[in-house]
């Protein structure tokens, strides 16, 4: 006689894999069933993300899925009660959150789709990576509502964070009462991984964060040790701790979150309570959690885990179905709805508190307002100095630079920061202003110390943050060191204010490891970035008007460190063109020679000028302070100024390649700088006036013995001229 068979024999053998599974990880789990669902859910739907898009990493948003579901939880809820809003998500006071480790960004747009963000929309989920998606391989502030900062190179983020922490103690330190001391008093969260502590710019930025004791700082390490390579046992077994000890952090350790949250709960309050110094949490996890075949594997890093795998991830969760993508169940979707509620219950409070701030406080609550709009206080250039022909003596244009910051500093509270280590030779102290220190919050210098990179990160994050203008400096030459965090001041749209003096082998005996023969052209080849090399006083003060009008465009200010000849024509209006001309030529009708230059060297062409016309070549100097704005201005006001078709010659003491596209022929450095005075090396160079006003005959009679047939540089073709068959 058969054996009559139960209903668990008769289950197929997938739905018995999976009960069994998920009851084992529910038996083990030390929380709640429904927390565990909404951490598997955060980790299901990354899997889906990545294996829908054939790209990306999903093993971190697998591994940190418990740490999010925690800082997407409010207080109430036993999390981390970091406030934010769906509705206002530029409210100011909300709690920043910066995923350093971007490549596990499926894990910020699941939390903001939990989180009812309109751009992480699940359609918007299902585009992941695709063209024209609002979820993007990286995070960009610019595309996605609720990603404050562009985390793509590793360690930017941290750095970041850094600038944020201190733009909301400085806020707090200044506008913050008695009465009132929570108009600015937002903490800032991170989820960094090994890469990002690999990367020398986040050890620059944290060495400074522990010196400045930026208590408002909670960083949560995802201690996977895993690598693209494999393990990092072979790259990477420095003691995390004991290095950010040795910083000035407290550091807290957290070995498991796979299987509960109380150990990470406590650490997070702990970190909130501390207000004198940051905060790590080392937390341990598990890369590709739940993927049979890949977790605690380098293969869960940057690849889709593949069809089958991915059905085998959800059949071992607890609260999955193995045959559902992109799926939320009601309890999930309920409970992250009831947080979000709380996250609005503590704006609307915010939003009272501050109206009756703004009652008791008037001119600082419109100030806050002002700054948080990014608008200029009024008159703010009317106390920028002008250069008197005749009168004012020439300098440095370093010296001019700091004129006009300490013009405009009274007006602009907003305007804070310092040098890498070099504030008397970048000139970029602000009179009455002061220090930015631990116990002096309140003040507007920060001392960066020789951090180039993390510095120009940290005025990233102070520009994210609202309310701030940042500025930094060091030499031209060491924007080399810090052109990654320079590259996402432009990606971001962050108007940060570079100050970088020191422009040319005009700087001297230092030699070529100082001299920056090729700075300037790696930074105007860099979209969405001005480079102003002003010639003098006037047009210096149109570089900060420059910089400070532009709040979506960084601005780099190179300034010499010798001084620069009194220049009769420069205007800053004319200046603010980008191109101008600063001494035209004798006479009517067009000149024989345009001799085109910036900064330093314009006086030199000034003086050729005036020697060529002594052999009837009329030549007309342009001073272009500007490329990139002058490029904005009427193809009428540039042909006027660059006809194209006369003999044109730059000059200027760094690489020669871009000038092709504005000069027939170019006075520029091939080759490095070498150790010397000033004067011998302009003339080794060819950057003195007899050379120039020699090329300048020379470039004329060329053109002379042709029969006078200049080619027009206005008329080159490019792509966007051809008419060809729409494709």
């Amino acid at each position: 006689m058969e054996k009559k068979r139960s209903e668990t024999d008769m289950e197929p053998p997938a739905k018995r894999f999976h009960t069994d599974h998920q009851a084992a990880q529910l038996a083990s789990y030390k929380g709640t069933p429904l927390e565990l669902k909404c951490i598997n859910t955060i980790r299901a739907l990354a899997a889906d993300m990545v294996q829908k898009a054939n790209s990306g990493h999903p093993g971190a948003p697998m591994g940190c899925a418990p740490m999010a579901h925690l800082l997407w939880s409010a207080a109430s809820a036993g999390g981390a009660g970091r406030n934010h809003s769906a509705a206002c998500p530029h409210w100011w006071n909300r709690d920043r959150f910066v995923l350093s480790n971007g490549h596990a960004c499926a894990l910020q747009y699941i939390m903001l789709h939990l989180s009812e963000y309109e751009d992480c929309s699940m359609d918007q989920l299902k585009a992941f990576r695709q063209v024209g998606s609002k979820t993007p391989g990286h995070p960009e502030n610019f595309l996605t509502k609720g990603v404050e900062v562009c985390t793509g190179p590793l360690g930017q983020g941290i750095s970041n964070a850094v600038g944020m922490a201190i733009a909301a103690k400085h806020l707090g330190a200044n506008y913050n009462t008695p009465d009132f001391p929570d108009i600015i008093s937002s903490k800032t969260y991170v989820i960094c991984g090994d890469g990002c502590l690999q990367e020398g710019i986040s050890g620059e930025a944290c060495s400074l964060a522990g010196h400045l004791g930026l208590g408002n700082l909670i960083v949560l390490y995802d201690d996977n040790q895993i690598t693209i390579d494999g393990s990092t046992e072979i790259s990477f077994t420095e003691d995390v701790n004991k290095r950010y000890e040795a910083y000035g952090w407290q550091v807290i350790t957290v070995d498991d979150v796979a299987n509960g949250l109380d150990d990470l709960r406590a650490a997070i309050e702990e970190g909130k309570k501390t207000t004198d110094k940051p905060t790590l949490i080392k937390v341990r996890t598990i890369i590709g959690y739940g993927s049979p075949n890949k977790q605690g594997k380098a293969s869960a890093h940057g690849a889709p885990l593949g069809a089958s795998e991915v059905e085998m991830v959800k059949s071992r969760l607890y609260g999955m179905d193995p045959m559902k993508s992109f799926f939320i169940d009601e309890d999930v979707a309920e409970y992250y709805k009831q947080q979000m509620a709380e996250g609005e219950i503590a704006r609307a409070a915010w939003e009272e508190n501050f109206a009756k701030y703004k009652k008791a406080n008037p001119e600082k609550a419109a100030e806050l307002q002002r700054r948080f709009n990014l608008e200029l206080a009024d008159g703010v250039f009317d106390t920028l100095p002008t250069f008197v022909y005749g009168k004012d003596k020439a300098d440095s244009t370093r010296k001019f630079s700091e004129m006009c910051l300490n013009a405009v500093a009274p007006k602009m509270p907003e305007l804070m920061g310092g040098s890498a280590d070099l504030t008397d030779s970048n000139y970029t102290a602000i009179k009455g202003a002061g220090s930015f220190q631990k116990g002096t919050p309140e003040g507007t210098l920060i001392s960066f110390g020789v951090r180039e990179h993390a510095m120009s990160a940290i005025c990233n994050g102070m520009f994210s943050y609202g309310g701030m203008r940042p500025f930094c400096a060091t030499f031209l030459q060491f924007a080399g060191y810090a052109m990654g965090a320079i590259r996402l001041s432009a990606l971001a749209k962050y108007g940060v204010i570079y100050i970088m003096t020191h422009d040319s082998i005009g700087l001297g005996e230092d030699g070529p490891t100082h001299q920056p023969v090729e700075m300037l052209e790696s930074l105007r080849a860099m979209p969405n970035i001005n480079v102003v090399r002003p010639a003098d006083l006037n047009e210096m003060a149109a570089a900060y008007q420059i910089a400070l009008t532009c709040v979506n465009t960084p601005t780099v200010i190179c300034c010499s460190r010798a001084g620069v000849s009194a220049l009769e024509h420069s205007s800053r209006e004319m200046a603010m063109k980008g191109g101008y001309t600063i001494l035209p030529e004798v006479g009517e009708g067009a000149p024989d020679l345009i001799l085109l230059s910036t900064g330093s060297e314009v006086g030199r062409c000034v003086d050729a000028a005036k020697a060529l016309s002594e052999h009837s070549i009329r030549t007309r100097v342009v001073s272009m302070p500007c490329q990139e704005i002058f490029l904005e201005q009427s193809e009428a006001y540039r042909r006027s100024i660059l006809p194209g078709n006369v003999p044109t010659l730059s000059v200027e003491a760094g690489a020669e390649h871009g000038w092709y596209r504005w000069s027939h022929a170019q006075i520029g450095m091939t080759r490095f700088g070498m150790s010397g005075p000033l004067e011998q090396l302009f003339v080794k160079f060819g950057f003195d006036a007899e050379n120039v006003a020699s090329k300048g005959k020379e470039l004329v009679e060329f053109y002379k013995n042709l029969g006078g047939n200049v080619p027009d540089l206005n008329a080159r073709p490019s792509f966007d001229s051809f008419k060809g068959p729409a494709h």
